[in-house]
């Protein structure tokens, strides 16, 4: 039997800790067991039981600490994560080997692990020799993302994590309770983007002719591959949080084995769609 996960990535404060306490609670509501791992090791809180915690191996603040070793604490969590790396067993003892496991790992935000550092592919690479089908779940904070410019650096962040790990990948934009009604509405836009019209909206800010040529060939590539799409995601609201969850469990194939069940007679709502989602926002 396979076994499922979530790689919870995204920059620091985008949500990923919050993102991993709705899914737990959600999937308790559907009678659906989900455990995290924290694989951050400068976390300092969590809500939430973890089924295993990085801190257990190794702290950021130990090796801050260490005169051998000054670093500070950007480099602290490269060399913790390194460590962690060689240390798979600890990961595997924690994990087991129940069937139909549901994991969420929570990972660290620095982009270097999702740019060139090859620690989070070897991870990947772990846990599908463990039968582990794995996702991952790229968040970015939605009120980041409502100006071009930071749009398309939020695009080429996603984008870096999808081509490092070569796994399914779910882009989601956090906090969307967080936003106004108009800026709900302008953000619309940028969940399945035209980017030919992000180098419109951007033309007039832009004055060198060289970032000019270098921002359109961006926005051409993402556009013409159709590379990155988002989801908006609102903690508060079920529907938004179940919709996100379907992505997820499609990519991953998670109820494939499951026995089907028949819908009772008087259930005859439709499914939920991120128009319907939109329209419910824009008229509250």
């Amino acid at each position: 039997m396979p076994r499922f996960a979530q790689l919870v990535m995204g920059p620091a404060g985008s949500g990923k800790s919050t993102y991993c306490s709705n899914m737990v609670q959600h999937c308790a509501a559907l009678n659906r067991s989900v455990q995290v791992v924290n694989l951050d090791p400068a976390a300092e809180y969590f809500n939430y039981p973890l089924m295993a915690d990085i801190r257990e191996l190794i702290e950021v603040d130990d090796v801050m600490e260490d005169d051998s070793l000054r670093f500070g604490p950007n480099g602290g969590l490269v060399f913790c994560m390194e460590y962690f790396s060689k240390n798979f067993d600890w990961l595997e003892d924690c994990l087991g080997h129940v069937e139909d496991d549901y994991i969420l790992f929570d990972c660290p935000g620095q982009i270097e692990l999702y740019t060139h550092l090859p620690v989070m592919k070897q991870l990947v690479e772990q846990l599908q020799q463990w039968e582990f089908r794995v996702c991952g779940v790229f968040l970015v904070d939605s009120q980041f993302m409502v100006e071009s410019f930071k749009f398309i650096s939020g695009v080429l962040a996603a984008l870096s994590a999808m081509i490092l790990l070569e796994i399914p990948q779910i882009n989601i934009m956090t906090k969307m309770d967080l936003l106004s009604k108009k800026a709900k509405k302008e953000i619309e836009k940028y969940l399945d983007p035209d980017m030919y019209s992000v180098i419109e909206d951007s033309g007039n800010i832009l004055k060198s002719t060289v970032f000019k040529k270098l921002t359109k060939a961006i926005c051409g590539l993402i556009d013409d591959y159709s590379m990155v799409r988002f989801l908006p995601y609102d903690h508060s609201d079920e529907e938004s949080i179940n919709i996100v969850l379907q992505h997820i469990d499609f990519a991953i194939q998670y109820g494939e084995d499951l026995e089907f069940k028949e819908p009772k007679e008087n259930e005859d709502e439709k499914p939920a769609t991120l128009d319907e989602y939109f329209q419910d926002q824009v008229d509250e």
